[in-house]
């Protein structure tokens, strides 16, 4: 069996955070989708489940926290070009998202920059070149 990853965050604007992850690249899964939630696939293997507060207050008994203010977690995907990660960040942007609340990093074969999301989800876009991991 093929191992999946869904990513589970809570969203203050449940249309808000899905325009958002649509834009930087993401594709609705309507199956798993309503009112309370948005399935995002990023691959067949990467989702994430953006959930209305009130839906994910249902999966745990703690508070939600304000990634806002506090740091989380960092979540990384790649990209296949440097041009890619910035016009992901430009979509990103566009759909209303901040972009580099960390700093980018060029270190020449790896070029990496950040994005929140309109809840304050800090995501990593990066590239590698691949031969320079040999």
């Amino acid at each position: 069996m093929t191992k999946m990853i869904f990513i589970n965050l809570p969203v203050r604007d449940l249309q808000a955070a899905t325009n958002f992850y649509l834009a930087i690249g993401g594709t609705l899964n309507p199956q798993f989708s309503n009112d309370q939630a948005s399935s995002i696939m990023f691959s067949d293997s990467i989702g994430v489940m953006l959930l209305t507060h009130q839906h994910y207050g249902q999966f745990t008994t703690r508070q939600i926290g304000d990634a806002r203010r506090d740091s989380q977690m960092l979540i990384a995907l790649t990209a296949g070009s440097k041009d890619e990660v910035n016009a992901t960040i430009e979509k990103g942007v566009a759909a209303g998202g901040r972009a580099d609340p960390n700093p980018a990093q060029d270190l020449g074969f790896m070029f990496n920059r950040h994005i929140e999301d309109p809840d304050g989800n800090v995501w990593e876009f990066l590239w590698m070149n691949p031969a320079a991991m040999q």
